[in-house]
């Protein structure tokens, strides 16, 4: 016959209000504490961080103006050769300068007396033959009003078009701190997580407590691990899908450092929220809302509202969509795959 309890089974695991308030106090004062740590750090390497988030937008630029000078070089060429002039490159020796040698091309437009002239002063002629003045730009323009068209190559990395540009003074100030903010966040995640889940434990009985333990580090990897798969992965097709539409309507892209590395916070964070599928998936179905049978059968359904949920969470193309909603259907499989891994000991309604 089992004996009448005396004691609150609570009694130990019970808090205040104003208890569970100090503990929410102190939990966060500690983050603060972590992420003014890795600010400070992040303020030392700041300018590397800056220079890294703009390889994937500086690389997608570079490849823009690549097609542009090579698709421009072959349509004049190509009108050369309907007018069956003497054609100065072959196409192989464009693909070669444009994607091997990294060469842009920019049109410009030269007056033929103003390079005569330029000519004429490098080699001395004027001093040679002081009763031929050299003509003036305007006289010489009433005899040679046609300028001359010319197709001038410049290095990648030296066309002003490829560099990321701010629009004040202040704005790279802003940016070298929001980056290094970036950065602290970064390294102070884990101590974060750690006071976050800290916090909900001290609402949870004593043989509750080990799941945080368990799950924290999975959170946190699955996070970082999206994160790492948006900004190494999806950036560089995601950049190369929009700016086909600048060259689809003409529009040559000039973006602004400030937007891009909003653009930079957004999708990992999307990727990073949306891999916590998994663990979501174990939690419902510790608590009884879901069992395995059921995640077997809906799948379909399943499948159909991570597409939904991750068009909302990326940005508005298919690239992006494509990239973290198929992850996410492999993940949902994986989290039904751990739900067995780590099957449940009793009912929940116990």
């Amino acid at each position: 016959m089992p004996q009448p309890l005396e004691d609150d089974l609570f009694r130990n695991s019970t808090m205040t209000f104003g208890e569970h308030l100090e503990e929410l106090r102190a939990c966060l004062f500690k983050a603060i504490f972590g992420l003014g740590i890795g600010f400070l750090v992040g303020l030392l390497i700041g300018n590397h961080v800056v220079s890294f988030i703009q390889r994937p937008l500086t690389k997608a630029l570079t490849n823009y103006y690549q097609t542009e000078s090579q698709n421009r070089v072959n349509a004049e060429m190509e009108k050369l050769k309907n007018s069956r002039r003497q054609l100065p490159w072959s196409e192989e020796e464009v693909r070669r300068m444009v994607k091997e040698e990294g060469l842009l091309v920019e049109e410009v437009f030269i007056s033929p007396a103003d390079i005569r002239q330029a000519m004429q002063a490098l080699d001395g002629e004027n001093k040679a033959n002081p009763q031929n003045p050299p003509e003036t730009p305007s006289a010489a323009a009433g005899k040679e009003d046609k300028l001359i068209r010319l197709f001038l190559w410049r290095r990648g990395e030296d066309d002003p078009r490829v560099r990321i540009k701010s629009l004040n003074a202040q704005e790279a100030f802003s940016v070298y701190i929001k980056a290094s903010l970036l950065v602290g966040a970064l390294l102070a995640s884990p101590w974060i997580f750690y006071q976050i889940w800290h916090f909900v434990a001290a609402g949870l009985y004593p043989h509750e407590r080990r799941y945080v333990h368990t799950y924290l580090p999975m959170s946190l990897g699955l996070f970082l691990f999206g994160a790492a798969l948006a900004f190494f992965v999806v950036f560089e097709p995601v950049l190369n899908f929009l700016f086909g539409f600048n060259r689809r309507l003409g529009i040559d892209p000039d973006p602004r450092i400030n937007e891009w590395l909003s653009f930079v916070l957004i999708l990992p964070v999307g990727f990073g929220i949306g891999f916590q599928l998994p663990l979501v998936m174990l939690f419902l179905e510790r608590i009884g809302i879901f069992s395995i049978r059921s995640y077997l059968s809906q799948w379909r359904i399943s499948v159909l509202v991570i597409f939904v949920v991750a068009a909302v969470l990326s940005p508005p193309d298919p690239y992006s969509m494509l990239f973290l909603a198929l992850p996410l259907s492999f993940l949902y499989f994986g989290g039904i795959l751990l739900c067995k891994l780590l099957p449940r000991k009793t009912s929940p309604f116990e």
